[in-house]
């Protein structure tokens, strides 16, 4: 990772001069800015552009994460973005990452998003963030309406388009070439750069997008509806003891535990109905967050992990929250799989979990894939959570949209007693994090694992400059092999994505209208 600090170095933006860090990363110099304002904003606001400043502004230590369970110095304060840079005189292309947390946790800051690696490695510069959390950040209510924009929704996603245009109007002074900015995200951030690209205020500032497990901003699965989350702020201030207008000036730890407290325990005991596994982008008209599916109108890479679901069904993940305990029989498996269906709906048909375990207990089988309880419930929650939306979507741009699209399955297994390809991997591997002390034991730093990452972080490099990512990893097309299965001693590949006929349960169920 990054290492040999030996001197400063002074860039000026918009806002003032910043006094970064020389460093290396294998050999190779990098110039790091860590928290940089890119924007402020008062609760339910929309952010305003950074207060500019006189003197030379120190940006060698990374500014705190925003409000979120288990970060003793996390606070609202938090709209800073990390740059690393190559040459700060060049014009690079500009690799932007959105963090994921399921809109609850997780900065630009934290040990998994070190940018030095895909900086030095692909000669790019590269910038992360920090976005508003939770209440403060993904919700609705018109009572919060910004005089000055006329928005009351999603401030997170207002937080991540200032830091585009941020970007887009302050990166030549980095190094980077304003017109060439490739939008990534895992997750949560994949949601929401699919929306970035589409929406009006942003549309044309990122030329690329790279989407690591995206699914779709999905009520009641992945957000609140208007109506709840309109609710969600009128219980918490009667909770309180205020008006809705009044939440602006609440204690901050009060409206943060009062949040959390509605979203406690099983969705069917819950008051609200949507938001049931995630508090995600809620729909508004300027967000545009729609029933439809975003196919952008720019190249994208679109990576799913073989195995999503074990990130959540592995005892030993450091997901949040914590995995249930593992079905072992028939009837736990039948039970499990309808808690995991009732992350996505409010009713589950009797007969519908053991259908489903039917059917990817019979691909499973015929494919020569473990079928224990472990192994299927691991396999359905991750489908009917992300993969099969991901896979679908893809499908769908290639039938449907203009711009090239290359589809890649992430398959580099972790180490026991972890199993399967999480959800969380493909990050570690971007930036070279799974050498990290917190990460070492589960993802490894063998000779193997250097040598996926590496891949890797070329395959991101050549499409940010706007190339082919490979020259054998051709645009996919749905009825040929045509995804890029990275990753196990078998390397790089082209091949179908794996597992493809237990999704087609799904579509049988209708599970998505749409997709």
């Amino acid at each position: 990772m990054t290492s040999g600090l030996t001197t400063t170095s002074v860039v000026r933006i918009a806002s003032g001069e910043l006094r970064g860090t020389l460093e290396t990363c294998r050999q190779r110099p990098l110039h790091v800015f860590r928290g940089v304002p890119y924007a402020r904003a008062a609760r339910f606001a929309s952010p305003r552009p950074a207060d500019p400043w006189t003197d030379v502004r120190d940006a060698t230590v990374f500014a705190p994460a925003f409000l979120q369970p288990g970060v003793p110095d996390s606070t609202e304060d938090a709209l800073y973005a990390n740059v690393w840079t190559p040459d700060p005189g060049a014009r690079l292309p500009v690799l932007v990452y959105v963090h994921g947390g399921g809109w609850q946790v997780g900065s630009g800051s934290a040990p998994t998003f070190d940018g030095a690696k895909p900086a030095a490695l692909g000669n790019m510069v590269v910038v992360t963030f920090n976005y508003r959390l939770g209440a403060f950040g993904w919700g609705l209510h018109e009572a919060f309406e910004d005089p000055g924009t006329g928005r009351f929704a999603n401030w997170g996603l207002q937080d991540q388009a200032a830091l585009l245009r941020w970007v887009r109007d302050n990166i030549e002074a980095f190094g980077g070439d304003p017109g060439a900015i490739t939008l990534c995200g895992t997750s949560a951030g994949s949601v929401c750069a699919r929306l970035l690209t589409a929406a009006e205020e942003t549309r044309g500032i990122a030329r690329r997008l790279i989407a690591i497990s995206a699914s779709r901003p999905w009520a009641p699965t992945m957000g609140l509806t208007p109506a709840d989350a309109t609710r969600a702020y009128e219980l918490i201030a009667g909770q309180l003891g205020v008006g809705v207008r009044d939440l602006r000036t609440v204690p901050a730890g009060a409206l943060f535990a009062a949040w959390n407290a509605l979203f406690d325990g099983p969705p069917a005991g819950r008051v609200l109905g949507s938001g049931r596994e995630y508090r995600g982008p809620v729909l508004d008209a300027p967000t545009g967050v729609g029933k439809e599916p975003v196919v952008p109108a720019i190249p994208v890479m679109s990576v799913h992990n073989r195995t999503e679901g074990s990130f959540f069904t592995d005892p030993h993940s450091v997901s949040f929250p914590p995995a249930p305990p593992a079905p072992t029989d028939e009837r736990e498996l039948r039970a499990a799989v309808r808690e995991v269906m009732l992350k996505c709906t409010d009713s589950v048909p009797d007969w519908q979990p053991a259908a489903c375990v039917a059917a990817y207990r019979e691909a499973a089988l015929d494919e020569g894939r473990p079928a224990d309880p472990l192994s299927l419930w691991t396999e359905v929650w991750g489908d009917a959570v992300f993969r099969y939306q991901i896979v679908r979507l893809a499908q769908r741009h290639a039938l449907r949209g203009a711009s090239p699209q290359y589809v890649m399955e992430f398959a580099h297994p972790v180490r026991a007693p972890h199993f399967g390809t999480p959800h969380d991997a493909t990050s570690k591997f971007l930036f070279g994090s799974h050498a990290h002390p917190l990460f070492v034991g589960q993802f490894g730093d063998g000779p193997l694992e250097r040598r996926v990452s590496d891949t890797f972080v070329d395959l991101v490099a050549s499409f940010v400059r706007g190339e082919a990512p490979a020259e054998e990893w051709p645009v996919y097309a749905p009825g040929t092999p045509s995804a890029l299965i990275l990753g196990g001693v078998e390397g790089a590949r082209v091949e179908h994505p794996s597992k493809l006929r237990q999704l087609e349960f799904w579509d049988e169920v209708e599970w998505l209208p749409g997709a």
